[in-house]
């Protein structure tokens, strides 16, 4: 490559370069968002910004997971919840207890009985929830969490001050594939790129475990976090320890999930679900009014809200009283309660406490010994009747409340996001999640009966089985199928749950997966010297716990005569194939379905020895050599792998189709645009209405007044009072235009008058900031003019120039401040700031100039004589020179003692031009000195920009 190419390739990879740094430096914040039943945390990471909590609009760091829509408007968090409390059924709550659901789970029977108000209805292609608003409107829950997530996005970039679009994302550890794949679908609405769904359990786990990592060692510590949130309870053993990575050696600390343990409907929503009806009986008891308050939604609205309240402030406190204003027929209400009331309410709820702990101790195989400390997590925790339930059980000193239970999940899905993304170089802290839910896979094979006759059986093989560690590949080899076939993947075994709990879970049925091409890959390939290893099909449970088929294939060995060029080739390859398993970043196990993995069939035997065959004669030569010049030749068995069509069909729950899911994407992009269009509406009117007030404030008071006319400020008057009315009567239809064009016409008939005001207010702090200045340089010439001729760094023409400027800028002051004074001040004024600030500086440049020529000029006589001393000594030194130059020459000559004829000629070079141009240099220009180098600069040919 030469010179020229070279660097057009090293400008344009540094312009890549310098794209991909602006790029990333625009677009590097990453959010973690913890969405949970009731409340939703934001945590963002951005340059020069750590982990935090971004704060929404309300300055709070937790927003309630609700939506709201009324009169045409859409609104989040406190706003929707107030809208919930007059008009309930416009307002949706607790999304996460349904997502990913159909209509027949025993949840959404629940969550219909706890609010009644919801016309929910199912969907008709994936008999999933659709929410029914009373203005005709339909919204499925994906379609409502996808706002949540936007709104999520929009606190997350006004904290960062930048666009965010990477997220990780919390689910509840017991979220089945249906419910995951959910998520990700609401997420893809909304724009989002999701990382990671992350488990809620691990995400505190590893906010945990960061902030104590130098308290970990190669001995495992177990932990465990008991978290009870308002819609659910989950306990989880975490053991930490140091590991040494296989890829790299580094030694880093690391968090296994070792068992979990959950109850999905024991939370604090429960809780005051049941105070909330135990207020209503004591409101009905009392006889104000005739109607039952339980067929009244909106006295039911604000009886849930008061229990909400009610519930944590008894958590610190014995005894209170719930109190509400108007709660039914215009009558108020006020009952006391006490704790121990409250508590006897839910006492089958705290019977249930300990069974998410025992759960996960058993998934676990750990015992309460083997458990270093108990930590809670989770707002329900926090009911003193919670945690002296688990203190008794546990039968320790105190539970550990180290833990922010509201944020934890929060700070460590964050720092997962800066460990996921590219812009951050975050310290490793190695997770290792748990698969709860085993996952198998069954399939139809034929065989032969006894009668000689061909029977069908279902064959169940476990893919991957309870607390596998995740992210983990599975490879499953068909090895028996030579057609066409389907497969079904499926839940195993779940006899660790109970019947409500597999009823929760749904479908016991995954996904249905058809292979086609297998007879055709079989014709292909299948020739003499082949052995059909059978079809392999790549599964993969990922880091997000959604299980995955990646590819499937064919398998075929060849044997084939294998040349000293194949056999470097071969060397190379495995190379490749074992740094590709190094580097893969998650287990990976193969297994043969066709045969149980404990006890191998004959056939399976068969296979490994011929396996020992193939390898064995790979070092041996096929063919005796018939004289010591011909090559030998040997035996190389080849993998052959014929890619396959596999078509996974999800059964429990339907993928959102291409069409649904463009309309979901219009319906919401309207909605962003209606509320960004209301949102501008609402600034412009308020910006409007703020101007007439402040305007007509100002116009009474007296510096206003005695800069205008009374003339123009009635005309002021009248024309704020006009707009003021239109304002308040007329603009509820008006668009955005109209009040953005009313304040500008405004704003344009009192420019003028502000202008003045502004001036006069202004002129007395310019007046006084130039007359200090002309102090300054007053007093700054008579310094100069004061020292001695022979210390004298200033030319009279620069000392001159400076009193001229001083003298003239005397004179025009005092006249500008006479024509001023002579005019009203309600006429424009002549001495402006701007004429002000002009003198101010041209003053303040000649002095800087003078200032900083005294920095580093030298006197003036004294660089003259330095000047004509250094003239003489370059006359006298030349001469000196030309001196030894001939004495040399003469000398030389003298030496050689040869004669004239016997030298050589000398032969003048070559001279293309003899005349020198003399180049001027601009006054105070840098000397141009030549390289002490006569070489000529070679280039580099392997440096790089």
């Amino acid at each position: 490559m030469d010179f020229k190419m070279k660097c057009v390739t090293s400008v344009i990879c540094l312009v890549i370069v310098l794209l991909t740094n602006l790029h990333n430096a625009c677009g590097l914040a990453v959010m973690s968002l913890d969405i949970g039943s009731e409340w939703m945390k934001v945590a963002i990471v951005s340059p020069g910004v750590p982990m935090e909590i971004a704060l929404n609009r309300e300055s709070q760091r937790k927003t309630p997971v609700a939506v709201a829509f009324r009169d045409g408007e859409r609104v989040f968090g406190d706003p929707a919840l107030s809208i919930g409390v007059r008009f309930p059924e416009k307002t949706f709550m607790y999304l996460m207890d349904i997502i990913g659901k159909k209509i027949d789970n025993p949840i959404v029977k629940i969550y219909k009985k706890r609010f009644p108000y919801y016309d929910i209805q199912p969907t008709e292609d994936r008999e999933s929830i659709l929410f029914k608003h009373p203005d005709g409107m339909e919204f499925t829950v994906e379609e409502l969490l996808a706002m949540l997530f936007k709104q999520a996005q929009e606190i997350a970039q006004k904290a960062a001050g930048q666009p965010v679009k990477d997220a990780v994302i919390t689910v509840p550890a017991f979220f089945n594939q249906a419910e995951r794949r959910a998520m990700l679908e609401a997420a893809k609405l909304s724009g989002l790129n999701v990382l990671q769904l992350i488990n809620s359990n691990t995400a505190v786990a590893l906010n945990y475990g960061v902030f104590r990592r130098r308290d970990f060692n190669e001995t495992p510590t177990n932990i465990m976090f008991y978290d009870m949130g308002a819609g659910n309870t989950v306990a989880t053993v975490a053991s930490y320890q140091l590991v040494k990575s296989k890829e790299t050696g580094e030694v880093s600390p690391q968090v296994t999930i070792r068992g979990v343990g959950f109850d999905h409907t024991l939370g604090g929503i429960e809780m005051q679900l049941r105070l909330r009806n135990y207020l209503a009986n004591a409101f009905n008891k009392a006889k104000k009014t005739d109607t039952d308050i339980f067929t009244n939604k909106r006295a039911m609205a604000k009886l849930f809200k008061e229990a909400g309240r009610v519930k944590k402030v008894l958590s610190a406190n014995t005894e209170h009283t719930a109190q509400v204003e108007s709660l039914l027929d215009d009558k108020d209400f006020k009952y006391p309660i006490t704790r121990a009331e409250f508590e006897e309410l839910s006492k089958d709820l705290f019977l249930r406490v300990t069974n998410p702990v025992e759960e996960a101790l058993k998934s676990a195989n750990l015992d309460l010994n083997q458990i270093d400390q108990v930590i809670l997590s989770g707002s329900g925790a926090r009911v003193p009747k919670v945690q002296q339930i688990l203190l008794d059980y546990i039968k320790k000193d105190e539970l550990g409340k180290s833990l922010n239970t509201d944020e934890s999940a929060a700070m460590g899905a964050a720092y997962q996001a800066a460990y996921l993304s590219k812009g951050f170089k975050v310290k490793t802290f190695l997770i290792k999640d748990a698969n709860i839910f085993p996952i198998q896979v069954d399939f139809q094979r034929e065989y032969e009966m006894e009668d000689k006759t061909t029977g069908v059986k279902t064959v169940k093989r476990i893919l991957f089985s309870r607390n596998n560690p995740i992210p983990m590949k599975k490879i499953m080899t068909f090895n028996r199928h030579v057609l066409d076939f389907e497969f079904q993947v499926n839940y195993g075994d779940l006899g660790f749950l109970d019947e409500f709990q597999i009823q929760v879970l749904g479908p016991l049925n995954i996904s249905r997966v058809t292979m086609a091409g297998v007879e055709d890959a079989l014709r292909k390939h299948m020739a003499e010297g082949t052995e059909y290893k059978g079809v392999k099909a790549h599964f993969r449970v990922d880091e997000s716990g959604i299980l995955r088929l990646e590819e499937s294939e064919s398998v075929f060995e060849k044997t084939e005569e294998e040349s000293p060029e194949s056999k470097l080739e071969s060397a190379f390859t495995k190379l490749g194939s074992t740094l590709g398993r190094l580097f893969s970043g998650s287990l990976e196990e193969e297994q043969n379905v066709d045969q149980p993995i404990e006890n191998k069939s004959d056939d399976t035997k068969k296979s490994d020895d011929t396996k020992k065959e193939e390898k064995k004669p790979q070092n041996e030569t096929k063919e005796e050599p018939k004289n010591g010049t011909e090559t030998k030749k040997e035996v190389k068995t080849v993998t052959v792998k014929e890619p396959l069509t596999s078509n996974q069909i999800f059964v429990d729950l339907k993928s959102l189709e291409y069409e649904f899911i463009e309309k979901s994407t219009k319906k919401l992009k309207d909605l962003d645009e209606h509320d960004r269009a209301r949102l501008a509406k609402a600034k412009a009117k308020n910006s409007l209405e703020s101007f007439i007030v402040e305007t007509r404030d100002k116009l009474y008071r007296d510096e206003y007044e005695k800069a205008s006319t009374d003339e123009e400020r009635n005309n002021l008057i009248q024309k704020l009072s006009e707009v003021g009315e239109w304002l308040e009567y007329e603009s509820d239809d008006a668009a955005t235009e109209v009040f953005k064009s009313k304040i500008t016409e405004l704003k344009k008939m009192t420019k003028d008058l502000f202008e003045r005001v502004k001036e006069h207010q202004d002129r007395p702090e310019a007046l006084k900031a130039l007359k200090d200045m002309l102090n300054i340089s007053q007093v700054f010439l008579a310094s100069a003019r004061n020292v001695s001729e022979d210390d004298q760094i200033f030319t009279e023409v620069e000392l001159k120039t400076l009193e001229n400027l001083i003298i003239e800028s005397h004179k025009w002051l005092e006249d500008s401040v006479k024509e001023q004074e002579a005019l009203p001040l309600n006429k424009a004024p002549k001495l402006t700031i701007k004429l002000i600030s002009e003198k101010v500086g041209n003053l303040d440049r000649e002095v800087k100039y003078l200032l900083n020529k005294a920095r580093f000029a030298q006197p003036l006589k004294k660089k003259a004589k330095e000047q004509a001393s250094k003239t003489n000594e370059s006359a006298k030194n030349d001469s000196e020179a030309e001196t030894i130059v001939a004495e040399n020459t003469t000398a030389e000559a003298e030496n050689a003692n040869v004669s004239k004829d016997e030298i050589p000629p000398i032969e003048s070079p070559d001279v293309v031009d003899s005349t020198e141009e003399e180049v001027s240099l601009p006054t105070g220009a840098d000397t141009i000195t030549p390289s002490p180098s006569s070489e000529p600069v070679q280039d580099d040919e392997h440096s790089e920009l």
